[in-house]
């Protein structure tokens, strides 16, 4: 059974950090590219940030360029995303998912909130 677990998510005031994780299970994860999405209220899911299935190229949304990094470790089967320098428009739901070739897994997502 595939499955894609997110972690870390809360609430933290403007200018701190989180760190998410994504736990993986059922698939062969070091094959799959890996991507973070984002869907705050109201508004479409958007990509955050994608890692290689070997990691060693990642690419970043304009708006979090400089403020997240992401990076995985295919030992632990787990993807992460450190977010730093949060703004209170970086609230949202944040997704991981798994794409390799024309199979896309998701997870059920983490609350992240930025509010004083």
């Amino acid at each position: 059974q595939v499955q894609l677990v997110e972690s870390g998510g809360g609430l933290v005031q403007p200018g701190g950090s989180l760190r998410l994780s994504c736990a993986a299970s059922g698939f062969i994860f070091s094959n799959y590219a890996m991507r973070w999405y984002r869907q705050a209220p109201g508004k479409e899911r958007e990509l955050v940030a994608g890692i290689s299935s070997a990691g060693g190229s990642t690419n970043y949304a304009d708006c979090v360029k400089g403020r997240f990094s992401m990076s995985r470790d295919n030992a632990k089967n787990t993807l992460y995303l450190q977010m730093n320098s949060l703004k209170p428009e970086d609230t949202a739901v944040y997704y991981c998912n798994a794409v390799r070739l024309n199979t896309v897994y998701w997870g059920q997502g983490t609350q992240v909130t930025v509010s004083s």
